[in-house]
């Protein structure tokens, strides 16, 4: 992978994503630029799967920039709200303007009265190294907990004071960075990600 890409363009402008891509993918030597600093504008996301909207941005990105291309689409799903907020969940609560704490308080509100509050993260990375590539790097990470009933923790981004994980007895948005790329779904999938490619 080194040998190959020396320059890398991240197909998103979620400052929480990039921060983490760039503090994971910085041991590789690899210059990592986003969409933003290339002046390219977000792709639609039109899709109902994860991995359809993560080749959609992927291609557009590399397409307008002539460079490889990452893109990630992740985010919560709720096994009460039968999946969602899924692939809707950066705009749950609508797109004037997309707020992460207007998407908390309507998932509380959804599951006011609910029991069952398991929920998981999932993350899908797509790697293109040009944009008619058609052989792309496809990795998944998956990240299980449940939904709090109220939200807590300063660190992380997205639904993260509300993702609860029983097994550390801690909110996600209490986890140091570290601890969390080590578990996180994005963390998972970027680890599979760079385990295909160093074995192609």
């Amino acid at each position: 992978m080194q040998k190959t890409m020396k320059k890398l363009v991240i197909a998103s402008n979620n400052p929480g994503k990039l921060r983490e891509f760039q503090f994971l993918l910085q041991p590789l030597g690899i210059e990592v630029l986003t969409q933003a600093q290339l002046g390219i504008t977000e792709a639609e996301e039109p899709h109902i799967t994860f991995v359809e909207n993560a080749l959609a941005k992927a291609r557009h990105v590399s397409r307008l920039s002539g460079l490889p291309a990452l893109a990630d689409d992740s985010g919560i799903c709720v096994s009460a709200l039968n999946g969602a907020p899924g692939v809707l969940s950066a705009r749950y609560a609508g797109n004037n303007p997309k707020s992460d704490q207007r998407n908390n308080e309507k998932l509380l509100q959804e599951m006011q009265d609910v029991a069952d509050r398991r929920a998981h993260y999932y993350c899908v990375l797509v790697l293109l190294h040009h944009a008619d590539d058609p052989q792309p790097f496809i990795a998944e990470g998956e990240w299980c907990g449940e939904i709090a009933r109220e939200e807590r923790g300063g660190g992380g981004f997205g639904y993260d004071p509300l993702f609860w994980l029983p097994e550390l007895d801690k909110m996600s948005a209490e986890l140091g960075r570290e601890e969390k790329h080590a578990i996180s779904h994005r963390g998972k999938a970027l680890k599979a990600l760079l385990e295909k490619l160093k074995a192609s």
